[in-house]
């Protein structure tokens, strides 16, 4: 029998930041082979940017714009939200339709945004009985009592159990366990494989002596960490001459105004400032320290590229980055400020004392084991594997009825 190549479609909605498409893009480009063809549905804006490898393509849905939790507006065209979402739900389903997955990874939300994945998930069941649907899960949603609601209200647990094969946590369970703390029932429970964190590529970089140090600030897409950068900005501005360098990625959703009066400031500074980077590893493997909102892929870099890290996390629609900062706390792996309590001051002695003994969290981060992809790519084998199994089964049951 001839052997087809194996396709994977994955679904990004894309709603606000860079969180989504880069984490995406990151398992795409590593489950990637000679046989695998990988197709990602997405509303990211920016997806174009990245460098596509062999074997990956993209689909773009018109993007939509979060508001609130519970409101999303288009993002460039002027229609209404629930025209948008319908083109939306009829891009996914005529991909999924042309397309025919083997394997459909679904990220963060089992249903898609405003119910949008559900046609095609209930038309794979009905019409693709060999295809594996997962679920991608960051390591930490929200807090235990929202996302309980959250799930509860949207009857997620329910599709879980009738339209998705597994739920890939892409995390510890030692570290968080949303198992406990969602209170996922017990079936679901079960289909719920810990692949842990995501490393990220390592680029070769020649050690080279510089005369000061490199502090790398980023906040993801942009579009809510303004007041980090403000106060970094201000905490030079206050405090003279400083005995390291900074690159400040702004992000590409920051408004044109403020990173025009951010660039002023920065230049007055001599603070290299860049809206957007394609390799953010490349940018933070140069650093001697990572100043971030901590983000879910922000901090797989962190720990991919074993760098001291001032993490303050944003605590406001969701909890998400500073539970997930309390936790690598614990760990040793970064430190943080509260997003209230972040003064030029307070920013000022965290930097000085991570430049100058950053040795307790280079300890912890050194011995700190990366295993989301290798056991994504064994699921992989094993969906493979299975799926040709049953598939000689069927013919064979074909032929004996015949």
């Amino acid at each position: 029998m001839e052997s087809k190549a194996y396709n994977i479609l994955m679904y990004s909605h894309d709603t606000y930041g860079l969180g989504h498409i880069r984490r995406t893009m990151a398992i795409a480009r590593n489950l990637v082979a000679q046989d695998v063809n990988i197709l990602i549905v997405t509303g990211s804006p920016i997806v174009g940017r990245y460098t596509m490898p062999k074997g990956i393509d993209f689909v773009r849905m018109p993007g939509m714009i979060k508001k609130t939790n519970a409101i999303y507006v288009p993002h460039s065209i002027k229609v209404d939200p629930k025209i948008a979402i319908s083109i939306r739900k009829n891009i996914i389903s005529a991909t999924a339709k042309a397309f025919k997955p083997d394997l459909f990874v679904v990220d963060k939300v089992p249903t898609g945004l405003k119910g949008e994945v559900l046609p095609t998930l209930k038309w794979i069941k009905k019409n693709l009985p060999c295809t594996r649907v997962v679920l991608g899960l960051r390591d930490i949603l929200d807090d235990a009592e929202s996302t309980r609601a959250d799930w509860k209200r949207k009857q997620f647990p329910e599709v879980l159990r009738d339209l998705y094969s597994e739920i890939w946590v892409y995390g510890y369970k030692a570290m968080y366990d949303p198992i406990t703390e969602y209170a996922f029932p017990d079936d679901i429970a079960e289909k719920t494989v810990f692949t842990g964190y995501i490393p990220r590529k390592v680029p070769r970089t020649r050690k080279v002596r510089r005369k000061h140090k490199q502090v790398v600030v980023t906040i993801g897409g942009g579009g809510d960490g303004y007041n980090v950068l403000d106060t970094y900005l201000k905490m030079l501005e206050t405090n003279g001459t400083v005995d390291f360098k900074t690159l400040m990625i702004t992000g590409p959703f920051l408004s044109p105004e403020r990173l025009d009066e951010l660039a002023d400031r920065a230049r007055a500074l001599k603070v290299q400032i860049k809206p957007f980077v394609r390799n953010m590893e490349k940018r933070m493997a140069k650093a001697d320290l990572v100043v971030s909102m901590g983000g879910y892929n922000t901090m797989c870099e962190i720990l991919s590229l074993k760098k001291p890290a001032l993490i303050i996390p944003r605590d406001n629609p969701r909890q998400e980055q500073l539970i997930r900062a309390k936790v690598f706390k614990k760990r040793g792996l970064c430190d943080f400020i509260k997003w209230g309590e972040v003064t030029p001051e307070t920013m000022r002695k965290k930097i000085n004392g991570l430049l100058e003994n950053p040795t307790p969290y280079t300890a912890e981060l050194e011995t700190f084991a990366m295993t989301g992809l290798e056991v994504m790519r064994e699921r992989l084998e094993y969906f493979r594997e299975h799926c040709f199994s049953e598939e000689v089964s069927e013919e064979n049951s074909e032929r004996d009825s015949s």
